[in-house]
């Protein structure tokens, strides 16, 4: 009987667009999942959107729509975004299904029947951000320390579910299953947490302040918690509680998160499995953050890295082995866009786009273009044991989540097979027909080594290595899996080898990073010299916009009310880059002195900055917190 392997993603919440946070996690399970495959193993994946809760409703409300309407569009983006990242998730889960909402209906009946949930008062500092009740503990100069604003203190009647109840347990399964959590550093913080005694769980909201949510089963007053609600689609996706995938996969459960939601993920959810009598999910794999400028990507920083931007620009197996390769796992990354093409100069164009490139070159002219025929008792063991190392690496990596590894081990083994060239020097023998034997075993020992490299690659950068295995002549028949690797027959003599362009053409830093001052590398146009005198009557402000909407009968103009110390309506053409969601909370810089203008019927009282970029316009913000109205200089 084969193994099972059941991955997930955390179900992205709707408040906001993809970024490059969120393309992270879904490829990361993604090659997981493929990896599961190729190893034989009968795979599920699942990603899929989180749809209710307070900011969802507030978004829609900003953006004068429905919350249903809200979270069809921003679930949309989310679901397109797979195939663009090649992601082969087998299903895609909305929390506004109708069998997730009757799943989180039968579970909250099942855990109240069982005297786990009680109805109380509570009072306590709400933090809309984190759409929860803060401990004194976890307020840091009277802030949350994720979102940065003052939680606001609410007192009111609701459900509770006995989670203090599990504490010992969870407690005790966490010590006795190290690997229940991991890395090591947030099963610590998870034990760190259990520590103080843990609270009840406040899981209901009442209707009278938010109604966009699952009416609770035993009182139709009351919307379920969003955490409650959300954790809950892990078994919804497998059919819970009587679906023959819930019996195969929830046993070998893998949760895939970012450390942000590890309380909810690594407290919250074992409790609630505990208390419904479900037995908790095999691993908690939690990974960091990736920064710009050492701070954390957040949209109200203006810092946020499109990753469909950076997938059109560089090619897609590109975006996904920086992702993978510059990232530690568990540990947080700094994100550049120089850093991402010096990666792609080296290890893809140098290493392994050369390799590929000569390799298929002198097989074509020294083998009359097919697989030749050898002796395969004379095959030379230094690519073929470079070969089972990399196997064993990549196997070993995959058990402990070090994926960064995974492609150290390939690139030690691409590193291998390039040396094999040089000293072998195949340009050399080919230039006298007696060598013609021992030419042709080489020619034949790197082609197989190629296919060892595209077979290795093909969970990390899929479209890569078929390209890879398409020029050495291996057919949609050729059994891809690491137990082929290294088989006599694993290439057909007479196969036909094409030689295609260069899988990863070189970057040049200078000519294709975009600038703000440069686009496409022309030439600047610079408008005539002014004196400081005539610059110092312009004065440049931070503004912090607080209000955005569409400009009626406009498809380019957005109405923004910006803080700048005062309140200033502020017309800018920006509706084509930007939704008026996307804009509220940002820190820009505006022209606080320029004279008013009416468009499209609507006063404006200054002027935002903003820069051209391949993929339309940026408006200017910080890589520091700035204080609102303060002068730029």
């Amino acid at each position: 009987m084969s193994k099972s392997y059941y991955i997930t993603t955390p179900i992205y919440y709707v408040n906001a667009s993809p970024h490059i946070g969120h393309a992270y996690t879904t490829i990361v399970a993604d090659v997981l999942a493929r990896y599961h495959r190729m190893i034989g193993e009968k795979t599920f994946f699942v990603t899929g959107t989180d749809e209710h809760g307070d900011k969802i409703a507030e978004a829609a409300q900003k953006a004068g729509v429905t919350p249903q309407e809200y979270a069809d569009k921003i679930s949309a983006q989310f679901r397109a975004l797979c195939p663009e990242l090649a992601i082969t998730n087998d299903y895609f889960i909305r929390t506004t299904d109708a069998s997730h909402i009757e799943t989180v209906r039968y579970i909250l009946q099942k855990v109240y029947d069982a005297g786990d949930i009680y109805f109380g008062s509570y009072g306590g500092y709400y933090c809309f951000g984190c759409e929860r009740f803060l401990t004194e503990k976890e307020i840091v100069d009277g802030k949350c320390p994720e979102h940065g604003r003052e939680p606001k203190y609410i007192e009111e009647k609701n459900y509770f579910f006995k989670m203090s109840k599990y504490q010992k347990w969870l407690i005790d399964h966490i010590k006795d299953n190290l690997e229940f959590i991991r890395p090591e550093r947030y099963r610590n913080e998870a034990l760190a947490f259990l520590r103080d005694p843990l609270e009840d769980l406040c899981i209901s909201r009442p209707k009278s302040r938010l109604e966009w949510g699952i009416t609770l089963p035993f009182d139709e007053n009351y919307v379920t918690y969003v955490w409650f609600d959300a954790l809950i689609n892990y078994v919804t996706a497998l059919g819970y509680p009587d679906g023959e995938k819930f019996k195969t996969f929830w046993p070998v459960a893998e949760h895939l998160i970012a450390k942000d939601i590890l309380k909810p993920h690594g407290i919250y959810w074992p409790t609630m499995l505990k208390s419904a009598g479900i037995e908790p999910y095999q691993h908690l794999n939690v990974h960091g953050y990736w920064n710009s400028d050492q701070s954390k990507m957040s949209k109200s920083l203006g810092n946020i890295v499109r990753p469909l931007d950076l997938k059109d620009k560089y090619g897609l197996d590109a975006f996904r082995y920086f992702l993978l390769r510059d990232m530690v796992f568990g540990l947080d990354s700094n994100f550049s866009e120089e850093a991402f093409v010096q990666r792609l100069n080296s290890d893809l164009a140098n290493d392994l786009g050369n390799l590929v490139s000569r390799t298929i070159t002198m097989a074509v002219k020294y083998c009359d273009g097919k697989v030749p025929q050898i002796d395969r008792k004379k095959r030379d063991s230094v690519l073929y044991d470079a070969a089972l190392n990399a196997v064993a690496e990549v196997k070993s990596s995959f058990r402990g989540m070090t994926l960064h590894k995974a492609l150290i081990a390939i690139w030690d083994f691409i590193n291998v097979t390039n040396k094999y060239i040089v000293e072998n020097e195949p340009w050399t023998l080919g230039k006298d027909p007696a060598n013609k034997e021992k030419l042709t075993l080489i020619m034949y020992n790197l082609l197989v080594a190629l296919r060892s490299i595209a077979i290795l690659l093909m969970p990390f950068m899929p479209q890569t290595a078929e390209k890879i295995l398409r020029q050495i002549g291996a057919d949609q028949s050729d059994k891809r899996d690491l137990a082929s690797i290294n088989k006599e027959d694993s290439l057909t003599a007479g196969s036909l080898l094409i030689r295609e362009e260069s899988l990863f053409p070189r970057i040049s830093q200078e000519k294709d990073l975009s600038h703000a001052s440069v686009k496409n590398n022309s030439v600047i146009n610079l408008k005539p010299e002014i004196d400081y005198a005539e610059f110092a009557k312009v004065d440049l402000r931070v503004g912090e916009i607080l209000t955005a909407e569409a400009v009626p009968k406009s498809s380019k103009l957005i109405k923004l009310k910006v803080d700048i110390g005062e309140e200033r309506t502020i017309v800018a053409g920006i509706a084509k880059d930007y939704t008026p969601t996307e804009l509220i909370g940002k820190k820009i810089v505006i022209v606080a002195n320029l004279k008013p203008a009416k468009l499209m019927g609507v006063e404006s009282y200054g002027m935002l900055l903003a820069s051209d970029t391949e993929n339309g316009l940026t408006v200017l913000t910080f890589d520091r917190e700035p204080k609102k109205g303060a002068k730029i200089r």
